[in-house]
């Protein structure tokens, strides 16, 4: 039979991350810092719900509207996420080209994916393989700050471009959408609470 900490009366504080004792209490608070203590995050299902499904709706105009608008005295262009890759394979610059497919459309994808896996798991209290999802969380967590390779690409070009005379790059509205789907699959990473995995293999053992 596995013990837990939330069976053992051992809370621990998501503020200050203070290890706590609240056996019989009604109201538990964090000895360090006061706050209210919870076995597991309040409502984590709901809000990760939330944040996972707008990220979902705005990875659409992130992917299809421009993400840079670049003229000159003889052309203008814009490029989406899709098209930049092209035409960064096609100048010969593989290497960068697949760092921002893999980066600003494969993980992107890639998370909302696990974490709505994830979701359905915890919803359905899964005892399927508990330890392989906790990897895919913690793989999920860790990759969501290079999501943002893209973003920083664009902002390159456009300090480096405007330098120059007679030529422009500005960001096209697709940056802003997806740097709106980086923030809430960021928000949906932080709201799940991995413990949810386990309870219900806990439950199996009691």
């Amino acid at each position: 039979m596995t013990t837990t900490a939330a069976s053992a009366g051992l809370f621990l504080c998501d503020t200050c991350f203070q290890l706590n004792r609240a056996d019989g209490l009604r109201r538990p608070a964090c000895a360090r810092c006061g706050s209210h203590l919870h076995a597991r995050k309040p409502g984590s299902l709901t809000r990760t719900w939330a944040y996972l499904i707008a990220a979902a709706v705005l990875y659409i105009p992130a992917n299809a509207l421009p993400v840079l608008n670049s003229g000159s005295l003889f052309e203008t262009q814009t490029d989406t996420i899709l098209s930049g890759v092209f035409y960064l394979w096609r100048t010969g610059s593989w290497f960068l080209s697949i760092i921002v497919f893999t980066a600003s459309i494969v993980i992107p994808a890639a998370k909302l994916m696990s974490l709505a896996f994830l979701l359905v798991s915890a919803q359905a209290r899964s005892t399927w393989k508990p330890q392989q999802r906790a990897w895919i969380f913690r793989a999920t967590h860790y990759i969501g700050r290079w999501s943002m390779v893209d973003i920083f690409v664009g902002a390159t070009l456009v300090a480096l471009v405007q330098l120059q005379p007679f030529a422009s790059v500005v960001p096209g509205p697709g940056a802003v959408f997806f740097a709106a789907v980086v923030i809430f699959t960021m928000l949906a990473t932080n709201s799940f609470d991995p413990r949810l995995t386990w309870d219900p293999l806990d439950a199996r053992h009691g």
